[in-house]
């Protein structure tokens, strides 16, 4: 008797994978329902497979699940249809203007540090301010791609200078669980559970005056401290550009400021 291999095996019926969705996001049908403007019946129907849903309906009801668009195409290819969103590399031609747009702010950015990274955290680009932070870092962890999460917690990266390790591995393991429960991606599932097997020293409680979670980074020029803001594209229609995001780093007191301004000037500590 032949048996099917994964690679062959027909995907879940559409309605399952709504029904897993709207469950992720912790949704009553009755929620779901009066979000979608539906009766709930019809959509007790679409999930189990009494009703076939149209092409537009299974958009409509990915957007108010707010489902990836990677997983949009999943949920499209299992109805039956085309998919919606394209995936192209960053450095394809079509996606010239908006490579334009990340350079640009990037090197806007300066003197202050910047990059971009795809939906798994690998770095895509960088500004110039970020290279002079690396240093002594294990050349494995620079070797392409790099994982910034990965070369943030190592301890053969930038671990043993982060002065707050404890609150800074806890806000940045929070992000990416966070991140895992929108997207389901098992890549970050297992990265989540690489970055928890590094050594952790004891997690600070965030000062209740404190706005924001700091970097606090020793460095060459002295402690360096960091907010950080996090910029995505608005409504994409590409699935590289919907996974893409920009982590920018503003200085957190006058003496980073300073230093940075230092840096970018020389290349050189003072």
């Amino acid at each position: 008797m032949m048996r099917s291999s994964p690679a062959t095996m027909p995907p879940p019926p559409v309605g399952s994978l709504l029904r897993v969705w709207r469950q992720r996001r912790r949704m009553s049908q009755l929620d779901l329902a009066c979000e979608a403007d539906i009766s709930t019946k019809h959509l007790s129907f679409l999930e189990t497979g009494r009703a076939r849903p149209s092409r537009d309906m299974v958009l409509h009801l990915a957007e108010r699940l707010a489902v990836p668009l990677r997983e949009r195409n999943v949920l499209l290819h299992a109805a039956g249809f085309a998919p919606a969103f394209a995936e192209r590399p960053l450095a394809d031609p079509g996606l010239a203007a908006a490579r334009q747009a990340v350079e640009l702010v990037l090197t806007g950015h300066e003197p202050h540090p910047a990059l971009a990274v795809d939906r798994h955290w690998n770095l895509l680009a960088a500004n110039r301010m970020v290279a002079p932070l690396l240093t002594g870092v294990e050349a494995a962890l620079l070797a392409p791609p790099v994982n910034v999460l990965r070369l943030s917690l190592h301890p053969g990266g930038l671990a043993p200078r982060i002065a707050n390790l404890g609150e800074w591995r806890a806000h940045l393991l929070d992000r990416l669980r966070q991140q895992i429960d929108a997207s389901a991606d098992p890549v970050l599932a297992e990265l989540l559970a690489e970055l928890r097997g590094y050594p952790a020293p004891p997690q600070a409680e965030a000062s209740a005056a404190t706005i924001a979670i700091p970097f606090r980074l020793d460095t060459q020029w002295g402690r360096l401290a960091f907010y950080s803001t996090t910029t995505v594209f608005g409504s994409p229609v590409d699935i590289t550009l919907s996974e893409l995001a920009l982590e920018s780093f503003f200085p957190a007191d006058p003496a980073t400021a300073a230093a940075l301004a230092r840096i970018a000037s020389q290349g050189a500590p003072p």
